[in-house]
């Protein structure tokens, strides 16, 4: 089997597994329970969130737990919403992002706060002088994903936040999701970033956790009521065995991050100069992307047939966005970008992860060359 989906979910590591397992079985206290057990899981939960602030160069007080990197999104944007909300009600971000991002500001919108979708070149990257265009005296957040999720263009997030300098009160929030372990990510006091989203199944942890960063002394409305987990920003008890297993996850990340990046990169430049060999390819991905994902389209043939045809040789790749696909939605993305609904709703993801090897890109396009020939012919 070959797992070219690592955008959608990548397999989780057999020892971040055993993390968990060994929590679970091992040390099942509340966190906030006051006796011997509470504080035994109190206390990794701890150590957990010292982790990721040391790996992230952050504050340990500026992690704060999720359920996913769809939570996080919610409440990074609607916290901050119903928080500055007697201070302006006009929100900024892409018309690129996440359906976690895009589908909580439709919700505001409704509620009566504006939203400017600023737009993208072909590339799918937006342009910081239209993002200082669009700001005005009640914008009170700035969000822009770090990496795409279908295309993996990169956006300039160190030029935006040089933009918001000059406007101190707007929160920045950053979609990371994509980008953790793929490009330099600075979240360091000295970053304009207040607000940056993970989430654990991305890199090799368990589905179920992520985390916020939410940085020293910038205010957001908790979105769930309860018992005052996490400081009372993010109340319910706490996943600890999956806060633990994420971790490692994290840490195993970011051992030899360059390398694995490199390798990335070497393998997504050979699939990508291989693919537009064929004529009928069409690359939606460039080059100056993430090094781990590759989107393109095959002429006249539907993503979906392509999907199945390349997992009856047991190879599993997809197309644009899983959180998109069983809809059978046209990839917003693309669309964005200028490519024509025709075209677009050929799309497929492949995409890396630091397991993804030279020799499973080599069986892929044999795969490949077998299904194009049989295509080839489809108008």
């Amino acid at each position: 089997m070959i797992y070219f989906d690592n955008s959608a979910t990548t397999k989780v590591d057999d020892s971040v597994l055993e993390t968990f397992i060994q929590v679970s079985q091992k040390m099942n206290g509340n966190p906030s329970s006051l006796h011997r057990l509470g504080d035994l899981a109190d206390g990794l939960l701890q150590q957990s969130r010292k982790q990721i602030a040391s790996l992230l160069k952050v504050e340990d007080s500026e992690i704060y737990f999720t359920s996913s990197g769809t939570e996080g999104d919610n409440w990074a944007i609607k916290g901050t919403a119903i928080e500055k909300m007697r201070y302006g009600k006009h929100l900024i971000t892409t018309s690129v992002e996440h359906p976690a991002v895009k589908e909580s500001m439709a919700q505001l919108e409704q509620l009566g706060f504006k939203v400017t979708y600023l737009p993208v070149d072909e590339t799918g990257v937006v342009s910081v002088s239209d993002l200082r265009k669009a700001l005005r005296p009640d914008t009170v957040l700035v969000s822009v994903m770090a990496v795409n999720n279908e295309v993996g263009s990169i956006q300039p997030i160190d030029e935006i936040g040089e933009v918001l300098r000059e406007y101190p009160s707007i929160h920045f929030h950053v979609d990371a999701v994509q980008a953790v372990g793929k490009i330099p990510l600075d979240l360091s006091s000295s970053s304009r970033i207040d607000l940056a989203t993970f989430s654990g199944h991305k890199f090799h942890g368990l589905k179920g956790t992520g985390f916020l960063y939410i940085k020293h002394g910038r205010k957001i409305a908790p979105l769930m009521s309860g018992g005052g987990q996490e400081g009372g920003r993010r109340n319910g008890t706490e996943n600890v065995a999956g806060i633990a297993a994420m971790s490692r996850a994290l840490r195993l990340l970011f051992d030899q991050q360059e390398q694995k990046t490199a390798n990335q990169r070497l393998i997504r430049d050979y699939l990508m100069d291989e693919l537009s060999k064929y004529p009928k390819v069409q690359l939606f991905s460039t080059k100056k992307g993430a090094p781990h994902i590759i989107c393109f389209g095959l002429q006249g043939i539907r993503g979906e047939v392509s999907v199945h045809a390349f997992e009856k040789e047991d190879i599993f790749i997809s197309t644009t966005s899983a959180c998109s696909s069983r809809n059978k939605t046209t990839s917003s993305t693309l669309s964005a970008m200028g490519v024509p609904e025709k075209t677009a709703t050929g799309a497929v993801r492949v995409s890396l992860t630091d397991t993804s090897t030279m020799e499973e890109a080599r069986q892929f396009l044999t795969a490949f060359d077998a299904l194009y020939q049989n295509f080839k012919d489809i108008k």
